[in-house]
């Protein structure tokens, strides 16, 4: 499968902006039948509280994370005032808390916190996406749209769709069921949808694909409202203790440099490059893996479409931990040769055998025809107190000073049989000596 990437890059309808040959830019009516127009960000107010579920294909191949967004007041920066909004994020067994900076005519991440940054990008190119296309400005391209329009604009890759309200659709979704417009495009012969709803701030569903020139195209974006409130005025998230701060309390670094490594698979079938940290993993702590998939001819080429597992294994290569079936799959998916895994380290203090076990590749759902193939890492894992914990010293055995001393006495000479014997028997009494039948 070859992907091409889809740059967010957005032809107005605006005479003189269409820089897509006539050949490629079919035109498509749309339209609903209905009064009204919509924008990004229309009604959005201060006591707003949002909750979405997100993927993105530019985090994690699209894992799925939930964003909960209140938008607590107003914020002036420079000559712009903003909405100020604070954030939690809940991404796996993390947690992540900061504030996020909204335009008002259009509602796009602007700044905030720098741990949320790839979450605020991921929210930018899906939620709020369509304010490529429809804002709060009343004049230029972006202004907002209205439902009976045969088209909101073009996007800017290959063939030049065009974005078009098609049907009214009622959807229920688990913040509740909404009238709604559906917005469709076609990339690659495909139909990506996005939900909206008159004079409600954002979209309340998306399923969306990415342009590919052949095969399956994978998600582009998939998002979905899980709640709603209005009018919120006390902090919903005042108790929410994100996990970097009960990390520092339990020891566990939470500001590291990756390790690389960079080594063939087994069988010499492929080439891996993990960077992991942090470099001294604790029992109890998460640690992180980038992965890349690399083409055994070509360092610079990444493979697509690999089916695989994260395996932690014994001497003899048994799985004793798989992060698939943890996550209930058979195997996991990198349709771009790229996967960043988060885990909670479970191993034992002492040497963890950590696998990159690859089944092959081939398009999600089909069994891949090669020969599975994998790559081994070893690392140390520490005890939470910070200490590595070797394996226990094998018990020795101290024979008593006085013993000695008998010995070489009897050998000389200087003392008797019967004094030899009585440390003899005291060896044996204490099992120091072991005597058979």
């Amino acid at each position: 499968m070859k992907i091409i990437v889809v740059l967010p890059l957005i032809l107005s309808l605006a005479a003189g902006s269409l820089l897509i040959p006539s050949a490629f830019a079919q035109f498509q009516q749309g339209g609903v039948d209905i009064p009204g127009t919509w924008f990004a960000g229309e009604g959005l107010k201060q006591g707003d509280l949002f909750s979405y579920s997100i993927c993105h294909v530019d985090y994690k191949e699209c894992t799925e994370f939930e964003m909960d967004l209140w938008i607590k007041g107003d914020k002036q920066v420079g000559s712009e005032e903003k909405w100020l909004g604070e954030v939690v994020v809940w991404d796996g067994s993390k947690i992540l808390k900061g504030e996020m900076e909204l335009g008002k005519l259009a509602p796009e991440p602007t700044g905030g916190t720098e741990e949320l940054g790839v979450y605020r990008g991921a929210f930018k190119s899906s939620v709020v996406w369509l304010s490529a296309f429809a804002t709060g400005y009343e004049e230029g391209g972006k202004t907002p749209k209205a439902f009976s329009a045969k088209s909101w604009g073009k996007i800017g890759n290959i063939g030049g769709e065009q974005v078009l309200p098609t049907a009214v659709e009622t959807i229920t979704v688990p913040a509740g069921t909404y009238e709604t417009v559906l917005i469709t495009w076609k990339t690659g012969g495909a139909t990506s949808k996005v939900w909206v709803v008159d004079d409600f701030p954002f979209p309340v569903k998306a399923a969306t694909l990415t342009h590919v020139s052949e095969g399956i195209p994978p998600p582009e974006y998939q998002f979905e409202l899980l709640n709603y409130q209005e009018n919120v005025q006390q902090d919903p998230f005042e108790d929410i203790i994100p996990t970097d701060l009960l990390l520092e309390e339990l020891g566990c670094e939470t500001h590291y440099d990756k390790v690389s490594v960079k080594k063939p698979t087994k069988n010499f079938d492929y080439q891996i490059h993990v960077f992991y940290g942090p470099e001294h993993p604790v029992q109890g702590c998460p640690m992180e893996f980038l992965i890349k998939f690399i083409s055994k001819y070509d360092d610079t080429e990444f493979l697509n479409q690999v089916q695989y597992d994260f395996l932690v294994v014994d001497e003899d290569l048994t799985p004793i931990r798989s992060l698939a079936q943890e996550d209930n799959k058979l195997y996991l998916y990198s349709p771009s040769g790229q996967s960043q895994i988060d885990l909670l380290v479970q191993e034992e203090p002492g040497i963890a055998h950590y696998v990159i076990w690859i089944y092959g590749l081939s398009p999600e759902g089909v069994v891949p025809s090669s020969n599975p193939d994998y790559v081994s890492l070893d690392i140390e894992i520490s005890s939470p107190g910070g200490v590595i914990v070797a394996d226990p010293p094998k018990e020795t055995t101290t024979i008593p000073e006085w013993i000695k001393n008998n010995a070489g006495w009897w050998a000389d000479g200087a003392i008797g049989d019967s004094d030899f014997v009585l440390g003899i028997q005291f060896l044996i009494k204490e099992g120091i000596m072991k005597i058979s039948s």
